[in-house]
């Protein structure tokens, strides 16, 4: 693998590149359990130490454009046989009431972040290959100059069928792809301030929550909120297939990753409120955009909480992902626009991602809560 598919393809590590799913309800998916094939031996962008720019809470910071859910307990994890192995065993879980975003973050959110601190994102800022190169085997040699530059991940469909076991066939190591660009050069978010904001690293979100006096959702949260006060179904509006009835989801029809139908009635990203919210009032649960969690991931964090009840629970202390040892992973949830069930069930309610904090691509975005 050559530098520009290496880092091109992993500058975020673990990632939440439509990685696979085990078999759905639906059809069983030809790639199976395919996360090893996009996230093994990748290199995350660069150490997530970046994230020291100077955020101070903004003055106006309220819950407008936020729910409030009531607290309470639930099942969390997969309660039929289509998941992957971290969603077992469920387990019963208690959280407290919190009030959640809406929608996900938007650009013109984003936009006033930034415009107020001068914030810069990690897809803005060229890597530094001193930190880089720690996460990497022993004796990896520097890749070109060319290479290390501020860029992002973009996705560039195929135009033919192709093998879903190597996801560099369809991600483009982008210069110049960031929030603003979110295609690279000449690509822009003009008129699209609905749009849910992306490129955005674990760290831009944290920033982000921080100036709006708010915090990123834990998993519990976000599970619970998904949910919708609905036990063990399927998906945050009920058991309906996600092909069935209306369209519930911005995610990829038709034969992934050369032929996208857009029964959906888009072909990446839609803006948010597109479709109907599930049964709290919230947006996006699934599709669109991958979502941020403050969570630190394990494979087997819920074999640690089985057989028990857990208030509020923040996740393990550390990250240990057996895939890439080297490099700490946090959460993702809700699959994006790029989710199909040939190769990536992700929108299903209790699917789980992990990903480095310092990723960032044109699928991944975030939602915030408050207390």
């Amino acid at each position: 693998m050559n530098w520009i598919t290496r880092i091109g393809a992993g500058v975020l590590l673990g990632t939440i590149i439509s990685c696979g799913q085990t078999p759905s309800k639906e059809k069983k998916i030809a790639n199976n359990d395919s996360m090893a094939h996009c996230s093994s031996n990748l290199p995350a962008r660069f150490a997530a130490a970046q994230s020291s720019q100077d955020i101070r809470p903004a003055d106006s910071a309220s819950y407008a454009g936020m729910v409030k859910i009531k607290g309470g307990s639930f099942l969390m994890g997969a309660a039929d046989k289509d998941g992957r192995p971290d969603e077992y065993p469920q387990h019963q879980v208690v959280v407290n009431d919190f009030w959640i975003d809406a929608t996900e973050v938007t650009n013109a959110q984003f936009r006033k972040f930034v415009e107020a601190t001068g914030y810069i994102t990690t897809a803005e800022r060229k890597p530094d290959w001193e930190e880089l190169k720690k996460q990497l085997p022993p004796g990896t040699p520097k890749p070109p100059d060319s290479v290390l530059v501020a860029a992002s991940l973009v996705f560039t469909p195929s135009s033919h069928p192709i093998p879903l076991n190597n996801a560099a066939q369809w991600w483009r190591w982008q210069k110049g792809a960031d929030w603003r660009h979110p295609q690279g050069p000449g690509s822009s978010i003009e008129g699209k301030d609905d749009y849910p904001v992306v490129h955005v690293s674990w760290d831009d979100a944290m920033a982000y929550a921080k100036w709006a006096g708010k915090r990123l959702p834990t998993e519990a949260e976000w599970e619970y909120a998904a949910r919708a006060g609905m036990a063990n179904q399927t998906y945050s509006w009920g058991n309906e297939p996600v092909d069935q009835g209306q369209p519930k989801a911005n995610i990829w029809q038709g034969h992934f990753p050369d032929k996208n139908t857009k029964t959906d009635g888009y072909e990446r990203l839609a803006p948010v409120r597109s479709y109907r919210p599930n049964a709290y009032g919230l947006y996006d649960m699934a599709g669109n955009v991958w979502e941020w969690c403050a969570d630190w991931y394990t494979p087997d964090y819920y074999q640690q909480l089985a057989g028990k009840q857990t208030e509020n629970p923040q996740g393990p202390a550390s990250s240990f992902d057996p895939d890439e040892p080297t490099v700490p992973k946090r959460v993702v949830r809700g699959g994006s626009f790029l989710c199909h069930e040939s190769y990536c069930a992700s929108y299903r309610v209790s699917a789980r991602m992990k990903t480095s904090p310092d990723t960032g691509l044109e699928h991944t975005g975030f939602r915030c809560v408050k207390d």
